[in-house]
């Protein structure tokens, strides 16, 4: 700014009077954009000590300038120095109100002024649309005595900014009618009406008038009929408009980058970005937006900060991205420097950056600081209630969370969506089934993910008579071909038992994917059909199309564990890497150390520990130390006693391996062991975890704990036990 007040002062304007000017209009137009009254009133005071201030271009842009700062007294000064009417004046005034928002002030200076052209209508027309004022626009437009190219051009342009597409397609006939031939900028709006409405056959009728006119070739009407044949999924189309531009800019790249994202082609979508040979904020935006969205936060912060280091700068869409990304890599120091960015140039408040904000804080931990930044939002919105919320459930704060739950002005499906699967996945199940309960006497209609929930609470409690009255409001609601409906309704049916029910579940539904099979691989196996478990899974792996995850390969080893089948599961062990290329995680250890252990072979079983790359855990342990439990021998003791003590050191607050090692004691006879034992759990303040069985009645769990009277009706339980002890004992 400085440079270029020094490059004004340079130049003598007796000697280059024409440049003196430009240079002087050109400041003007930077202060008048950015509102630096100061430099302009001594820029102002330049020109007057000049004698080129009542040039009528500078007068003009100090006109502006003014009314931009809201100093209507230098603007009143200013006209009154302007000899007469000027109709350039007049249409600048009324352009600079209209920027400014306002119209009634633009309307004004229209209705005073003795004489008008094609700006001055054309100004207040697209002026009116811009504010979405539309019926005033369009009572200017029939009135307009010089209806050319620009004003029919600001109408239609201004209709589809409005949402008013077929309007705008409307006007657009009359327009064809009336012999005025569209520009660039009229078939841009049009494509982009077409596109919107889906309008495919008029699109097409659209793009014979572009190539009959000859704007084909054009930049942004080629853009609007990439946008328009990607919106229609005409994928192929669009890419051929796309190779036949003899020229492209970034929006055309942006373009067909994003179609290659929509596509899942994360990978030729990089390479377009790459091939770039212009970029812009919203192209880096846009990919660093598909990276964060498809789960690869990496990618995303890599790409921020090339980005950064590049020069551009991120523009309001690309915040919610790079913080939703660093939010799943829990990266707390830089999303603090983020958000400290998003401080200083003022956006914090924006709704969709501080809603990402609050959602990465909750994935961090730390919800104090998500709180306050959604205290600071001044107008709340659902998302960023239903972020807070959401974060509270996340870290286990269920009582906070249900606290502003109920605050909520507004909530929508999601919101109860959040609170029940916060309840499910702090196992309180009980509150799942009674806040669905509330879901459905607010009038709010569950949704896939709402069943989902439900379902997964109704299989962790096995509540059978639920999850059936569940399936028929499935199947009330047309919910059942649904992926993941269909699969919470398999598990919830293995879950109770009743495994002839999963299957037909499973049997019915349209499309499976990889949770869906290992639900019903699980299933079997659990219920004692281990057998047709594994079945099951060579059918997936032969006939579908669906690859196997980790989670199905664990199904596979413990169904291969409680049918004895050894040998194939150290085979599918072995293969994980190998055929299916996933790596065996320590609950996969786990689950062979069991399969050997269960079958004595406790020789191998410490041998795979023994290969384990990291450390084994607790599972794993105990795994060893339940099989020495089972096939005991004079060696086994030694062992158990060693494995016990690598449980004791992991597990020193738990009584699991305590309890595993006071069994095996007394499986052999050594009671004074047995007596050491418990009586070192009751040094280290340790107790037995309680059993526990549940029953359901009328819709309602009963819990029932050993040696536990808490129940409502425990005395009459606890009686009705006696009584059949004594007949049993009579007979």
């Amino acid at each position: 700014m400085k440079s270029a007040s020094i490059s004004l002062f340079d130049i003598n304007p007796r000697k280059n009077f024409r440049a003196y000017v430009e240079t002087s209009i050109s400041l003007l137009k930077m202060f008048s954009k950015q509102r630096l009254e100061t430099h302009g009133s001594a820029l102002h005071g330049h020109l007057i000590k000049m004698g080129v201030a009542s040039e009528r271009y500078i007068a003009v842009r100090m006109i502006i300038l003014y009314l931009n700062c809201g100093k209507s007294t230098e603007v009143d000064q200013l006209l009154k120095e302007i000899n007469g009417f000027n109709l350039v004046v007049h249409n600048c005034l009324i352009s600079a109100n209209v920027d400014r928002g306002n119209l009634d002030e633009a309307r004004g200076l229209f209705e005073k002024m003795p004489e008008r052209n094609e700006v001055s209508w054309t100004a207040l027309i697209s002026g009116f649309m811009r504010r979405g004022r539309v019926k005033e626009s369009m009572w200017y437009f029939e009135r307009n005595p010089f209806q050319n190219v620009v004003s029919w051009t600001a109408a239609i342009n201004g209709l589809v900014q409005n949402g008013l597409n077929f309007n705008a397609l409307k006007l657009f006939r009359k327009m064809l009618q009336s012999e005025v031939m569209p520009n660039d900028i009229t078939f841009t709006s049009i494509v982009k009406a077409s596109a919107e409405l889906g309008g495919f056959g008029f699109g097409m009728s659209v793009l014979g008038l572009i190539v009959k006119v000859g704007f084909e070739h054009n930049v942004s009407v080629s853009n609007s009929l990439i946008t328009l044949n990607l919106r229609l999924g005409e994928i192929d189309l669009a890419r051929r408009i796309f190779d036949q531009m003899e020229e492209r800019d970034v929006v055309s790249w942006t373009a067909i980058m994003d179609m290659y994202v929509e596509m899942g082609d994360l990978r030729e979508a990089r390479r377009i970005f790459d091939e770039m040979p212009e970029r812009n904020e919203v192209s880096w935006s846009a990919m660093i937006a598909r990276y964060s969205q498809s789960g690869n936060a990496e990618q995303a912060v890599e790409l921020f900060h090339q980005m950064v280091q590049d020069g551009y700068r991120p523009n309001m869409s690309c915040f919610p991205s790079i913080i939703n990304a660093l939010g799943d890599l829990k990266a707390l120091r830089l999303g603090m420097n983020i958000h400290g960015h998003v401080s200083k140039i003022g956006v914090e408040r924006d709704i969709f950056t501080s809603s990402s904000l609050i959602d990465f804080y909750c994935k961090c931990g730390k919800t104090e600081d998500a709180r306050l930044v959604f205290n600071l939002i001044l107008e709340k919105n659902v998302v960023c209630w239903n972020s807070i919320v959401s974060g509270y459930s996340l870290n286990g704060e269920l009582e906070k969370a249900k606290e502003l739950f109920d605050l909520m002005p507004k909530k929508n499906s999601v919101s109860w969506n959040v609170m029940i699967s916060g309840y499910l996945e702090n196992e309180q199940c009980h509150q799942v089934f009674e806040l669905f309960n509330q879901m459905l006497l607010s009038g709010e209609a569950p949704n896939e993910s709402t069943f989902s929930s439900v379902l997964c609470a109704c299989a962790t409690m096995a509540s059978l008579e639920k999850g059936k009255n569940l399936h028929g409001k499935v199947l009330k609601l047309g919910l059942e071909c649904d992926v993941f409906v269909g699969t919470a309704l398999t598990d919830m049916y293995a879950k109770s038992g009743d495994i002839e029910s999963s299957k037909q579940v499973f049997g019915r539904m349209p499309e499976k994917n990889e949770i869906s099979w290992t639900a019903m691989i699980q299933g079997l196996a659990e219920n004692g059909f281990a057998e047709e478990s594994l079945v099951l899974f060579e059918e997936m792996d032969r006939t579908s199309s669906v690859t196997p995850n980790e989670l199905t390969l664990l199904a596979v080893l413990f169904a291969c564990s409680h049918c004895g089948l050894v040998d194939k599961g150290l085979w599918y062990f072995n293969s994980m890497e190998k055929v299916y290329g996933i790596k065996p995680k320590s609950r996969h250890y786990t689950c062979l150390v069991d399969m050997l252990a269960r079958s004595g072979r406790l020789f191998e079983a410490e041998q795979v520990i023994g290969s384990m790359l990291g450390q084994p855990d607790t599972n794993t342990w105990a795994a060893l130390l339940s099989g020495h439990r089972i096939h005991m021998d004079e060696n086994s003791e030694m062992v158990a006693e060693r494995t016990a003590r690598k449980l004791f050191e992991i597990e020193e607050k738990k009584s699991r391996g305590y309890v595993l090692l006071s069994n095996i004691y007394a499986s052999a006879g050594r009671w004074i062991d047995v007596s050491n034992t418990r009586k070192l759990m009751k040094e280290k303040g340790l107790k037995k975890s309680s059993g526990c069985s549940w029953l359901e009645v009328r819709n309602q769990i009963h819990l029932f704990y050993s040696q536990d009277g808490n129940h409502s009706q425990s005395a009459g339980i606890y009686g009705i036990l006696e009584l059949l002890k004594s007949e049993m004992l009579a007979v």
